[in-house]
């Protein structure tokens, strides 16, 4: 090399790692992400920007995160730990789903550089070799097959290396990647949870172990051990706008509305223009529902429609797009509006995500069907069988379910209105045990509208409030805290002679909407009875 490449080549350096450290001086001074400690073998610069980024992909801040593991193999070329970060960023969010097949050729490009640098321990290969497991043949081996090997993978890293807590956490993740939404012993949530919660007491400022904690514990009957971590995470990464947003899985999960309204409007102002905003305003428009604030659950839905444009277009984004005007109607018992609904924007590649329009066309088929147009209804349900077939023959089997379960209750509700009780109930008791045999995605708050619950309407219909408040109490105790359950329960009580129950329910209502902006009919009636017993 001559001296005046050498000058550039040190100049070069010398440039890229002063670029690195005002970076740093500038993320220290706005940045709140957390604190990581995963030792590499790289430059002292890179070493410095790696630590950042792993603590920006253990918060899902994918673009951010991406930039910084870029700047790491600027810095060190020989950094193949920043490869696999790549590798790792490109997974997006392994809980919503499956990557895109682009993201899974650039996620196999980053593992390939990652071996041609050369690792320079054991340690570091292994991690390498992990990530390899799940991107190598993902044209010809399905995504449960190679997640499965990728957490097989993982739990071998954290084995040979039981004082590296990232091994402990990413294993973690992965067992939570691979659990199963019909398991309901959650085994795998359970085992990350008490790997997780030993490296908390560690180190408590960790963003991962917080995040993983909460997407643990994200199932009714152990919701409540992810409070603590719910409440901390936020302070923990406040920068982060998933951070801001994941503590609300734990506040729905219990009901606890008003914490999860603070935290999605902090998530969807950070998020602007990326599926994360919506995916907050969809938890948000859920949660203002729930406490009769009508109007402000309006103005989310609104500002959603103004979205100009997300990026990436992900089924996330098809999925908060269809639910919002979803919920905003049938919360409300606005039926005819209901049947009339469109997907919007039109532009939105919807034939990419079945699994969101399948939303969007069950809250049509039970708006028309508690209409009473049968014929509406039936269309809405075929079509809902054709969103289930293509979910079928994509092997997207959980999603596939989901619209099974959305077809059978509005066929019930069809049967309903063409005067077919027995249908009816048959068909409705048959979604509800369905539905109570899956568990909720990660992606939505719950069910559109639990299955159990228009159980118990159906029921209080047909003159059987005593079935009924069963059915609202079973309710429930999955789905704590809806107005709707609430009402129904109150309704049932009250019919069946239980004015106790009736008034524990009317007056839970009446609390629940202490901040409501309209005056639902529910509150209305919870106020009178209240008033005269």
């Amino acid at each position: 090399m001559t001296p005046k490449k050498i000058f550039l080549f040190v100049t070069l350096v010398a440039l890229l790692s002063a670029t690195a450290a005002r970076a740093q001086e500038k993320a220290g001074a706005l940045e709140k992400i957390g604190t990581v400690h995963f030792p590499v073998s790289c430059s002292p610069a890179a070493q410095q920007e790696f630590t950042r980024a792993v603590a920006l992909l253990h918060s899902f801040w994918f673009d951010a995160g991406s930039h910084a593991f870029g700047v790491v193999t600027q810095l060190d070329p020989g950094c193949a730990m920043g490869h696999w970060g790549t590798a790792m960023i490109l997974l997006g969010n392994p809980l919503a789903g499956p990557p895109t097949p682009k993201a899974l050729q650039e996620g196999w490009a980053a593992v390939e550089r990652a071996k041609a640098a050369g690792a320079k321990t054991q340690r570091e290969r292994d991690y390498i070799a992990a990530i390899e497991a799940f991107y190598k043949d993902s044209d010809t081996v399905d995504h449960r097959t190679r997640a499965l090997a990728y957490e097989k993978a993982m739990e071998q890293v954290y084995l040979r290396n039981p004082e590296d807590r990232e091994a402990a956490i990413f294993h973690a993740l992965a067992l939570n990647i691979t659990a199963l939404p019909t398991d309901k012993t959650y085994a795998n949530q359970l085992k990350a949870a008490s790997n997780l919660e030993k490296v908390f007491a560690e180190q408590p400022n960790h963003p991962g172990v917080a995040h993983y904690l909460i997407h643990s514990f994200d199932y009714p009957p152990i919701a409540g051990r992810g409070l603590s971590a719910a409440r901390r995470y936020a302070g923990i990464a406040p920068s982060a706008p998933h951070a801001l947003h994941m503590p609300s899985h734990i506040f729905t999960r219990q009901g606890f509305w008003q914490e999860s309204i603070e935290s999605n409007r902090a998530s969807a102002a950070a998020a602007k223009n990326h599926f994360d905003q919506l995916h907050a305003m969809d938890y948000l428009a859920y949660a203002y529902l729930q406490g009769g604030q009508d109007l402000a659950a309006r103005r989310v839905l609104d500002d959603a429609r103004a979205i100009q444009k997300i990026n990436p277009e992900h089924f996330v984004t098809g999925y908060a797009l269809a639910a919002i005007p979803s919920r905003v109607v049938l919360e409300r018992r606005r039926w005819s509006d209901a049947a009339s609904l469109t997907l919007s924007p039109s532009e939105f590649p919807w034939s990419r995500f079945p699994q969101s329009e399948a939303v969007l066309v069950f809250a049509r088929a039970l708006g028309a069907a508690r209409s009473g147009d049968a014929a509406a209804a039936k269309k809405d349900i075929d079509r809902l069988e054709t969103l289930r077939d293509a979910l079928t023959a994509a092997k997207q089997g959980y999603w596939a379910e989901q619209a099974e379960i959305q077809r059978q209750v509005a066929s019930a509700w069809m049967a309903r209105a063409e005067g077919k009780n027995e249908e009816a109930l048959r068909l409705m008791r048959a979604a509800a045990d369905r539905e109570d045999a899956t568990e909720k995605h990660p992606v939505t708050p719950g069910p559109i509208v639990p299955a159990r619950e228009l159980l118990g309407e159906m029921l209080l219909e047909l003159g059987n409030p005593g079935q009924a408040l069963k059915e609202f109490e079973a309710s429930h105790r999955v789905e704590p805290n809806r107005l709707k359950g609430l009402y129904g329960a109150a309704k049932a009580a009250e019919l069946s002679g239980d004015l106790g129950k009736a008034k524990v329910n009317y007056g839970q209502l009446v609390a629940l909407c202490a901040r409501a902006d309209t005056e639902r009919p529910e509150l209305a009636e919870a106020r009178a009875f209240l008033a005269k017993n």
